[in-house]
This record gives structure tokens, sequence and C-alpha cells, in this order.
């Protein structure tokens, strides 16, 4: 499908009706307070990856209740001082895979922290290592209905308190600057990016690449893709819940997390892109709450958005801030 969403100009001045909870932000206070009752307890173990450029450590932290997370922290090989960190989240299915997936941000100069997401990395890449023990009611098969009969038991409140978790691990390791952090993700990463942005106010930058997890109201009425599309499935059994549905994913719609963002942010979106539609990311940057904030526009590109032309934009972007 060539262009199938709004023109450019409208996309510019577009903005979300997704309605914002009223205790959202008392929401996200007590999710994170409950998760820091839970000691970080954050182990760098040394990995023999093979790397000449690069050191390798395998990272396990306290996420979410507590649980075990895994993650990568790949340092350039010869750091002695601390660097400027980058925080990376990962798309939809994908896991923390192996260390050599994950060569670009050390090759900079930076630390480089990934974080596994949890219950995923079945789906392409090298894997993932993180269960998600938490159960739920009925769902689709997938992650995006998986709690959505509540906001407390939702899958992605899981998901985005281990991202905040995940920095805080970044952070502890003493070759990290802390003052220095970036957080970045493409499509569901871009989302949990967002999230990020939303709830660490000290960041230096964000850079949500095709976000995913964003506008609901719209995505899931817009696009038949997958992932969204399960919400839709969902509900052709579950008839008459769409409103119950929609209030659940505004606690986790990246509009809202966008809105409270207080770092200059680098946003990416392609206008062939039905996995993320155009809208939706335009949805989340227009909310950004920053002045300092640019979105790169992909005309005739899928979901696979500017690929490595966007990672050179990024790269020449990140050298204002970190």
């Amino acid at each position: 499908m060539a262009l199938f969403d709004l023109p450019l100009d409208e996309l510019r001045e577009y903005r979300s009706e997704s309605t914002e909870p009223e205790d959202f932000d008392a929401f996200w206070s007590k999710t994170l307070q409950e998760a820091r009752e839970h000691d970080l307890d954050a182990r760098f173990e040394p990995v023999d990856a093979g790397l000449a450029t690069v050191r390798v450590y395998d990272v396990t932290f306290a996420g979410f209740g507590g649980h075990p997370v895994k993650g990568w922290l790949l340092l350039p090989a010869g750091a002695e001082e601390p660097l400027p960190v980058v925080v990376e989240f990962v798309g939809y299915g994908g896991g923390r895979g192996l260390p050599h997936e994950h060569l670009l941000w050390a090759s900079t100069g930076r630390a480089h922290f990934v974080m596994d997401t949890r219950g995923q990395g079945s789906a392409w890449g090298g894997g993932g290592g993180t269960a998600d023990p938490v159960g739920g009611a009925p769902a689709y098969p997938g992650f995006m209905t998986r709690g959505i009969d509540a906001p407390e038991n939702y899958y992605y409140r899981r998901v985005f308190t281990d991202a905040v978790r995940a920095v805080e691990a970044a952070r502890s390791h003493p070759l990290t600057d802390a003052a220095r952090t970036v957080a970045l993700g493409s499509s569901q990463g871009g989302g949990i990016t967002l999230a990020v942005g939303g709830l660490v106010p000290d960041l230096v930058a964000v850079a949500p690449n095709v976000p995913f997890l964003c506008d609901y109201p719209r995505a899931t009425t817009l696009t038949d893709r997958h992932p969204y599309r399960e919400i839709a499935l969902y509900l052709k059994t579950h008839r008459g819940r769409f409103d119950d549905v929609l209030r659940t994913l505004s606690y986790f719609d990246g509009v809202h997390f966008a809105s409270r963002g207080r770092t200059p942010a680098l946003f990416s979106t392609a206008l062939e892109d039905q996995t993320c539609p155009p809208s939706t990311v335009f949805a989340a940057f227009n909310a950004w709450a920053h002045d300092d904030k640019a979105i790169e526009v992909y005309d005739f590109n899928d979901h696979e958005g500017g690929g490595p032309f966007h990672q050179a934009e990024q790269m020449r972007w990140l050298r204002s801030h970190a």
C-alpha cells in the first residue's frame, strides 16, 4: 500500500483523541514506588563474546515485582572513565539477542545497555532469556491484550517498569555517566522509549524510532496489521468492551508519556508504515512537551523507516547531547 494515512501537512497538526486518565501520574508513581521496594540488585558478569573492540557484561537486575530481567552492557574495550550511556529497548517479539548484534553504540565511544523484554525473544533475532512470571485474564495470542482487563494487570505495566529499572541499572555501573543517559529504540522499543522519557525526568535525550504503542483509539481502528490487530481480534470475541479496553490502554499510551517529556527528542516515521501508522507517531511527536524536538519523515518507506540512514541521523544528532 502506498500513502494511506493523513497528508503530511495534516499530520503535522494532528492531535490524538486518547483520553488521559485523571490518575495517570498517581498510577505510575505508585507502580514505580512498589518496584523500588525491591533491591535493584544489578549484577554485571563479564562475558567472552569473542569481540576484540568491545567488552561485554551479562546483566541481571530486578524489574517489576522484583522479577529478574536480563540485559547486555557493552563498553569500548579501552574504557577507563565513565561514558555516556545509551539504553536501548527492542522491537516486538525480539529479545536482547547476542552481543555481536549490538556493536553500533559502543563503536561510537558510548556505553550501550540493551534490555531484554520479558516474555518475548522468540520471534526474531538471537532470542531472549527473561520470563514473565505474571499470569493474566484471557488474551489474544501475542502481548497486546495480556491483562487488558485492568491497568493494574496489563502486560506493559510490567515492561515499562522494567524499562525504568533498566535505566537505573545502567546508571549503576561505574563506567557509565548517569548525567549523560540516552534512551532509544525502534517500534515497540520506540514506544518503551516514550514511556521512559515520560517517567525518567533527567535523561539528556530520547530517540523513539517509528514508535509503537501510541494513540490507541486511532491505531486500533486505522490499521489491520499486527500487533495492533491483536486488540481488534480480541474485541471481535469480547464484544462491546471497546471503551473498557481503551481505558486500560490509556495508561500506556505514548501520547500521554510524551506530554511529560522533559528532554530533547528525535522521532522518526514512515508514510507507508501500516504497522505504526504515521498519524499515531505524529500524535506522540506533537504532544512531546520539550521544545527541542525533531521528526525525520521517510516518504516511501514502510515499518523499516529510515533503516541505516536513520541510524546515521541518530549518530549525528546525539553528538550534540551525549
